[in-house]
């Protein structure tokens, strides 16, 4: 593989300013949290992440898009009350809500991707936000229909000093009451929580707390903390305010305190100077007997509950840990817990989530997801070595030249070549318009350019500027009919001929784009009817358990990926719920026939919402287009679901390519009833597609038949090596490196790329290489350190709590973990555990029992042995960094079964390249794919100044 490392292209991270999980925390929910469990993450672009926890694995679902001068500042989530049907309850649906810098507050429409209600008044800015607590009589009413009272409702605060409640009653969201009038000094109200279903507390820039009854809108009791430090502001900041389950109130302020509050008399019971600075957020365990809070100084810090021997005894807060593990200024935190799941997430301007045990904070390890998109926002012209990238509203478009050796290879000694520069900005462009760019795409030939909105589609051509005008690429916008151009979409890519843009509309309806091309002219043009293809009907309960689903209605049936066969006859998308749509261009190209369409057509006009899935609407109405037509695959319905939502999708390039698609109906006639035959030939050759979930499962499927593929059978994800299946951060995309005497993906995630030979069989080099390790450990086991069992007791992943990996024995700091209990007399001893592992839930074994089923399946092949990858280098010839990679060699052979790095990191997205051999070079190359690869670096993102810089040499 030849390699550009690269840095230049711009994509800065945006700060996280809100954190928010779609469900409260209960200590009756076993396993890792309900399979409906979200975690909303606001950024001060504006952009919403939907992240799904997956029992640990953090799978980044999708991105609800913002605009220009947009932030989010506050998140939470609400449930509508249950559905009673027939005796049977339906969970209520899940609904979201944010705010940021403005008076409204939005509700987002999590099926579309797009604001779905607006709420706004006669008041200030709205600077915090909270949602009542659910109703714990609602499962106990055994009522069809139910009242305004059973919605949660929203308290708003405001910067004039106004709280403002919004009801959330029959699927709107409506003022309601004023809890607080603007008062003289117009004290912000920069903090508020429910401390029950009747009572509100909300924290000023005043030095107060205020306690108001939500029933009658009144005053309960003003909370003063007094004057503010000595000096310093005559006024203190409540930046934070939280309830424990008892009533007791918990606040962080301005002075760098948290304060305890007696929930009954709202007396102060404690208070504990912990930070440096401005204490911005706290958060509670659901036992009441853990603290948390992060501030202006980067210090997390966790309070725990002491003393209180005696009953009457007032137990005592004290600080028992703190680190830093922010980089700048920690903003917010969201707390959940269930019996076997208790984590923190906190974010901040460094732009980076972090996830921290809550319950055995010390005991494991935290984890830091990345702040680049799962979705790697990149996409390369091979054919003319463009690369394309974007954020926010703006694209750019780079030029790259060739390696340094290759430059070598091709100009020998002259120093024109060599002197010329590894990359050149061809173009540069920014969208018009308020909304962020939700998806773009650059045609292969490096000729077209698509850009998609929430709120419209626009097309444009790429062509090299003439000597006389300059180095760079002319840009011009492609006259698209309005009702296509006015039509918002999710994803967009084009097909590998690029004649076809697949389109997913808001709705997650499948369009496709016919794109002429006009020789005479060099133009292009763009049919006015859309071809609709339409998705098999799938019920999104089926196999799930009950109880936990339809809270989330058709969310899950969202699109998030895309694949065309490199022929580009095949098409299929996958769905969050792991759902696989196909369909097929049936016939062969003919330009001799005509373009008849009608000009609009009524669907693509309107984009009815009536449910194109329903089980009666399942006839093709897709037009004829020169001679082909698409239709649904025959086995589409064969294709089985996959265990999670797909991550990649991508079809493994054909070696031979089929026969040419031009002029293939000249032996058809017309007749009196078909005026315009066509052919009904299907694409013969096997089109393999490998997918890849989010719970890193590795298959691959026979779309044409509807089943997996040989390769698939024999290597089942329990065949996967160790290190790719331990491997925390979630894989973004592929690339393919096909020859004749090789077949290898590459795959990427964040941190780390993996390549597999899917030419071998991967079981039995893990089989083996498992087997010389085990057996290189027999032999040195007299000089090495006997491990502590204790510790392979606490490796696996399901024995932690949600965040990272347990913390080894050794490097636990604090108080012993183990007791040692005197049985008798005799002195006899036994040393027993104080953190004994927890038993697996119903779900991880579940998983353990299909992994112990598959690897029976797994068979056991020549002998495997570790090697070098001789032709996995860099393009400036520098290799893998030492204990960097890890190869399985077949005995005998020259090909790698696989090979891994963390060497690049952290990885925005790999890209290909296509090869332009120097004329009169009859050489053959077999050098591997050449790739850039873009890295986004942390220290060369500009971030705000720190607001306190002590100790900077602390981490």
């Amino acid at each position: 593989m030849d390699v550009h490392r690269c840095r230049f292209v711009p994509y800065p991270p945006s700060a996280v300013n809100a954190l928010a999980f779609s469900h409260a925390s209960s200590t009756k929910s076993s396993g890792k949290g309900p399979s409906t469990l979200r975690l909303a993450l606001g950024r001060a672009n504006g952009d919403i992440e939907i992240w799904n926890p997956l029992k640990g694995a953090w799978f980044h679902e999708t991105t609800l898009r913002g605009g220009k001068d947009r932030s989010v500042e506050g998140l939470v989530w609400t449930q509508d009350p249950d559905e009673h049907e027939n005796g049977y309850a339906k969970p209520g649906k899940l609904r979201l809500f944010s705010i940021g810098y403005s008076t409204a507050v939005t509700e987002w429409d999590l099926e579309r991707g797009i604001p779905a209600h607006h709420s706004s008044g006669n008041y200030g800015e709205v600077w915090c936000l909270a949602a009542q607590p659910r109703s714990q009589s609602l499962g106990k009413k055994p009522v069809e229909v139910n009242d305004a009272s059973d919605y949660q409702k929203l308290a708003a605060g405001c910067a004039d000093g106004t709280v403002v409640l919004l009801s959330t009653a029959d699927g709107d969201l409506t003022f309601l009451r004023t809890l607080s009038r603007p008062s003289s000094k117009k004290a912000r109200v920069l903090s508020i929580t429910f401390q029950n279903r009747d009572t509100v507390i909300a924290g000023s820039s005043d030095s107060t707390i205020r306690v108001f009854d939500v029933r009658n809108g009144s005053l309960l009791r003003n909370i003063s903390f007094g004057g503010g430090p000595s000096g310093g502001p005559r006024e203190i900041l409540v930046w934070s305010v939280k309830c424990l389950p008892n009533g007791d109130i918990v606040s962080g302020d301005s002075t760098g305190e948290v304060r305890f509050w007696d929930g009954k008399n709202y007396t102060l019971v404690q208070r504990i100077k912990s930070h440096r600075a401005d204490v911005i957020d706290v958060e509670t365990s659901i036992d009441g007997e853990t603290v948390i809070s992060g501030g202006m100084d980067r210090r997390t810090i966790v309070y725990q509950r002491t003393g209180g021997i005696r009953a009457m005894d007032r137990r005592r807060w004290a600080e028992v840990a703190h680190q830093r593990f922010h980089s700048h200024d920690v903003k917010t935190m969201a707390s959940f817990e269930t019996k076997h799941l208790s984590i923190v997430v906190s974010g901040g301007l460094d732009t980076m989530p972090v996830i921290l045990p809550l319950r055995e904070f010390g005991k494991e390890h935290h984890r830091a997801l990345s702040s680049l998109p799962q979705d790697p926002p990149i996409e390369s012209a091979p054919s003319c070595r463009l690369v394309m990238s974007w954020w926010e509203r703006e694209i750019s478009i780079w030029k790259m030249n060739q390696s340094p050796s290759k430059r070598l290879q091709l100009y020998g000694g002259l120093s024109d070549g060599l002197d010329e520069p590894s990359r050149k900005l061809v173009a540069k462009m920014l969208i018009k318009g308020d909304e962020n760019i939700t998806s773009a795409s650059i045609s292969p030939n490096g000729e077209m350019l698509a850009v998609s909105t929430i709120a419209g589609l626009k097309l444009f051509t790429l062509k090299s500027k003439s000597p006389a005008e300059g180095e760079g690429l002319r840009i011009n916008k492609v006259d698209v009919p309005q009702h296509i151009s006015s039509l918002g979409a999710r994803r967009i890519q084009f097909s590998p001929d690029a004649r076809w843009l697949c389109i997913i509309t808001l709705q997650n309806k499948v369009r496709l784009l016919r794109i002429l091309s006009d020789s005479s002219s060099k133009g292009v043009s763009v049919l006015t009817r859309l071809v609709q293809l339409k998705r098999l009907w799938r019920d999104p309960t089926r196999g799930a358990k009950a109880g936990l689903i339809g809270s989330l209605g058709q969310y899950e049936r969202t699109i998030s990926r895309i694949a065309f066969s490199s022929d580009s006859r095949v098409l299929v998308v996958g769905d969050l719920s792991g759902y696989l749509d196909s369909w097929i261009l049936e016939g062969l190209e003919d330009e001799t026939q005509d373009i008849n369409l009608s000009e609009v057509d009524e669907d693509d006009a309107a984009e009815s919402s009536s449910d194109e899935d329903s089980a009666d609407n399942k006839q093709n109405n897709s037009p004829t287009i020169l001679g082909q037509h698409w239709i649904e695959n025959p086995s589409s319905s064969l294709l089985p679901r996959l265990p999670s939502a797909p991550l990649i999708l991508s079809f493994r390039p054909l070696v031979q390519k089929e026969r040419s698609n031009g002029l293939g109906n000249t032996a058809l006639h017309a007749t009196r009833n078909n005026p315009n035959p066509h052919s009904h030939e299907l694409p013969s050759q096997e089109h393999l597609l490998f997918a890849l979930t989010s719970d890193h499962h590795i298959h691959e499927l026979e779309v044409l038949k509807g089943k997996l593929s040989p390769w698939s059978k024999r290597n089942p994800t329990s065949s996967l090596p160790d290190s790719f299946r331990g491997v925390r951060d979630r894989a973004m995309g592929c690339l393919w490196d096909i020859s004749e005497d090789r077949q290898r993906i590459w795959i990427y995630g964040s941190s780390w790329l993996w390549m597999f030979d899917l030419s071998q069989d991967l079981s039995s080099a893990e089989h083996n290489l498992e087997r010389n390790a085990s057996t290189e450990d027999d032999s040195s086991k007299k000089r090495k350190r006997k491990r502590d069992p204790e510790d392979d007791a606490v490796d696996a992943s399901r024995d932690t709590t949600g965040a990272g990996s347990r913390v080894a024995s050794k490097e636990l700091r604090g108080l012993g973990t183990k007791m040692r209990k005197i049985n008798s007399l005799d002195a006899e001893q036994e040393w027993i555990s104080l953190d004994t592992p927890k038993a697996p839930d119903s779900d991880d074994e579940e998983l353990v029992t299909e992994a112990s089923s598959l690897g029976r399946l797994r068979p056991i092949g020549s002998i495997q042995t570790n090697g070098n990858l001789d032709d996995a280098t860099e393009a400036d010839g520098e290799g893998a960094q030492e204990g960097s990679v890890m190869v399985s060699r077949t005995t005998g052979g020259t090909s790698p079964a696989w090979w891994y790095t963390y060497k690049y990191r952290p990885i925005m997205g790999i890209v290909p390249l296509g090869s332009t051999p120097h004329e009169g070079d009859d050489s053959n190359t077999n050098d591997g794919v050449e790739v850039v690869l873009v890295e986004r670096p942390m220290w060369d993102v500009d971030l705000p100044p720190r607001y306190y810089g002590d100790q900077e040499w602390v981490k």
